[in-house]
């Protein structure tokens, strides 16, 4: 019988990924340490500060979540897959697989805290995925907007109140049927977001997939 690609089940990929869900399943731990030494107001915090803050925090997407990312891009097959919010990498490794096996596309992930990105990038190595992975580190919105190429699939998942600048910010590389998907709206920080793909006069068709925090696939028009 023929074997099909599928990197989630290679070793290394699979070991990294159980690895890092097991350090992401002691986030709350983690957070409630840091609240202990420091009280923590987003509110009193620009976004470097905050993503310094939350260096140790994974704040990853679900399993089951990865699992429709890779579904998604698998199905789609986009030459650029652009990707807000790196943290350490599991969402990344779930896009990059997928356009691993795709057999063609590249997959450009942000991420602004610099501990992050390091430790995403050596992940990526490890698991032989890097050929595939640019990470771009900084504020994204400086970052992206030297981007420069059509975008044909988008998943946000960095700071909330930040989705939205970022999706307008591409929005001129978006071609018509490209997908955005972005993860957690049960999240107060992601209405105006989601008010905004949700309106088809913005030239999207948005549906919640109930998966964990939910992800909004949306379509653009």
């Amino acid at each position: 019988m023929p074997t099909h690609p599928y990197t989630l089940a290679e070793p290394r990929v699979a070991a990294a990924l159980t690895r890092m869900f097991e350090a992401a399943g002691r986030d709350g731990q983690t957070v409630a340490r840091m609240a202990d030494v420091q009280p923590y107001d987003p509110d009193a915090l620009t976004a470097q500060e905050q993503a310094d803050a939350a260096q140790d925090v994974y704040m990853p997407i679900s399993a089951d979540g990865g699992k429709l990312l890779y579904n998604l891009v698998r199905a789609t097959g986009p030459a650029t897959v652009v990707e807000f919010g790196t943290s350490y990498g599991i969402s990344t490794l779930h896009l990059a697989s997928a356009v691993r096996d795709n057999g063609t596309g590249r997959v450009i992930t942000t991420e602004m805290n610099r501990t992050k990105a390091a430790a995403a990038r050596a992940t990526f190595a490890d698991t032989g995925l890097d050929d595939v992975i640019t990470v771009l580190e900084g504020d994204a919105l400086r970052t992206l907007a030297a981007l420069g190429r059509p975008v044909d699939f988008l998943f946000l998942d960095g700071w909330k109140d930040l989705c939205l600048p970022v999706l307008r910010l591409l929005e001129p590389h978006i071609a018509p049927g490209t997908l955005v998907v972005a993860d957690d709206v049960d999240l107060p920080g992601l209405a105006r977001y989601l008010d905004h793909v949700r309106d088809t006069a913005n030239g999207y068709h948005s549906v919640t997939f109930p998966v964990e925090d939910g992800l909004e696939i949306s379509c653009r028009l």
